[in-house]
């Protein structure tokens, strides 16, 4: 009887145990960071789009996407599905509204699929018929011969819905002699008035190819420059209507987008700048010229490496409330690639000269919070190893990236890290993700082998959210640090083992043992 009272009390403790946790360390919660980029999503609330464009209207900014639809079968087979235009609004640049869809491909008549609505670039006008204020999106999709073309379509609203004029502002049969059948792609515009008071409204494009022209005042139609009754194309400015001016830009892939600087006023000055995506995978770089349709190119400057997240890019670059800012697309959300992107967006800066220094992606954005994991030593931080964003396709995606401790990162921006919450379960205050600053997408990683390494979630399911989720519970050997449990290998926790970023069962509560300091 003795004997089996005894068994029973046992048997009771460890049942408490398990219930209360007996023995394990106590959770805790730190902070994390909902903010930053992307712009209009997050790791719960998915939406992808790409190919941001921005229009400023008054004291409102609205962020244009194609929305990508894209499943991971289609994916594999390298296929964009893009069947509409979505819109969001901010009057802050940190708070977005979802405007919803401003233009479906189905209501385009004289494209040859419900699936390709490529780039697009929203801009407001005055409707000289009627003295109103009119928005004109500028986008392209496949013609029914096979080709890319541009089109317009009108709106009384930004939020749309925008209404095609039914054929082609631009066909791809008048910008020959074609290198593709993309050629005609990616259109953006620009409208200023010049010191004699003549308004120039500017129309640009092109893959591969870079083509300009000006816009008559309706808009929707491109000036006949000599008065021939018809639009042809050259290199030679009051020769042809439309103008290719490809010579000068320095592996000019696509993406242009025009820009010029402005004062406090308002006023512009100084040259055009012409962003555009350079070399493959994309980089972000920019050329000027004092006149979009004669004026000699500047060099070419890179200012981004290609994404670690998706293959191409684009840019969008505007003033708002006396700040600039470069809005571009990656993959980093789970599963996201190529053709499922998502929009970001960083300050833009400017030297005295004008000139633009390189600069990398941001998962804080404008405002996320961006922190330094550091050993309880204070002696050293966890950062990841140094690379530049490779540019074949056959290196991505970046699964294997290690996570090392030292004294200090040799770029800075590799030992920055933004603490997300858990993508295994968000409302769980002690789970945290942890996502590199500087390649967002790219988290702290626990494979089924129990390797930690920088890695993309290119699944999106409960096994990958899983793999980079950790719990927060009180530091091992350090009440006031923070140890990591791994969510997928419970029991197991992140600790430095010779230098390196590992997972053990935690017995050296020392290197088990972390302070999270905010940096921003």
């Amino acid at each position: 009887m003795m004997k089996r009272r005894v068994i029973a009390i046992m048997l009771g403790m460890v049942c408490a145990c398990s219930m209360v946790g007996c023995g394990a360390p106590k959770e805790v919660s730190i902070d994390k960071c909902d903010k930053g980029n992307p712009m209009v999503a997050d790791n719960q609330n998915i939406t992808y789009g790409g190919d941001p464009s921005v229009l400023v209207d008054g004291d409102t900014v609205y962020l244009y996407t194609g929305h990508d639809a894209s499943t991971d079968e289609e994916v594999g087979k390298s296929i964009y599905n893009i069947p509409e235009y979505l819109c969001y609004s901010s009057t802050d640049m940190v708070n977005w509204k979802e405007e919803g869809i401003v233009m479906s491909m189905s209501d385009v008549k004289w494209d040859s699929n419900d699936s390709s609505a490529w780039a697009s670039q929203v801009m407001k006008h005055t409707d000289p018929s009627d003295g109103k204020d009119k928005y004109y999106l500028y986008y392209c999709s496949w013609d029914k011969t096979g080709k890319q073309c541009i089109g317009v379509a009108v709106s009384d609203s930004p939020t749309g819905k925008f209404e095609d004029i039914g054929q082609p502002l631009v066909k791809s049969t008048v910008t020959k002699p074609n290198t593709s059948t993309f050629n005609d792609i990616d259109p953006t515009a620009w409208i200023e008035t010049d010191e004699d008071g003549k308004e120039h409204r500017y129309l640009a494009w092109g893959n591969g190819m870079f083509f300009v022209c000006e816009l008559n005042e309706d808009m929707i139609s491109i000036i006949d420059v000599n008065g021939d009754g018809k639009i042809t194309n050259g290199k030679v400015p009051g020769e042809a209507d439309i103008i290719t001016r490809t010579d000068g830009l320095e592996a000019y892939t696509e993406a242009p987008w025009i820009y010029r600087r402005s004062d406090e006023k308002g006023n512009y000055y100084g040259n055009y700048y012409l962003f555009f995506a350079h070399q493959w995978r994309e980089c972000m770089a920019y050329a000027t010229t004092d006149d979009l349709l004669e004026g000699k190119w500047s060099k070419t400057t890179k200012i981004m490496e290609p994404t670690a997240t998706s293959n191409t890019n684009h840019m969008a670059v505007f003033d708002f409330k006396g700040k600039t800012y470069f809005v571009y697309h990656n993959g980093s959300l789970p599963a996201g690639s190529g053709f499922r992107r998502t929009a970001c967006v960083v300050e833009l800066s400017f030297n005295e000269d004008g000139s633009i220094d390189m600069f990398e992606e941001s998962a804080a954005g404008l405002d996320g919070t961006i922190s330094q994991i550091k050993t309880t030593d204070a002696k050293s931080i966890v950062c990841h190893e140094p690379f530049v964003n490779s540019s074949a396709d056959a290196d991505y995606p970046y699964s294997n990236v290690k996570i090392y401790s030292q004294e200090k990162a040799d770029n800075p921006k590799d030992g920055q890290w933004v603490i997300r919450p858990g993508k295994a379960d968000s409302a769980n205050d002690t789970y945290v993700s942890i996502e590199s600053e500087n390649k967002p997408g790219l988290y702290i990683n626990v494979n089924s082998e129990g390797k930690v390494t920088l890695s993309q979630d290119t699944k999106a399911n409960a096994t990958s959210a899983a793999n980079q989720t950790f719990k927060t519970v009180q530091g091992l050997s350090d009440k006031n640090g923070v140890s990591f449990e791994s969510v997928a290998i419970p029991g197991k926790y992140l600790t430095v083992e010779n230098g390196v970023l590992a997972l053990s069962e935690g017995k050296d509560k020392e290197n088990a043992t972390f302070i999270v300091e905010n940096q921003q």
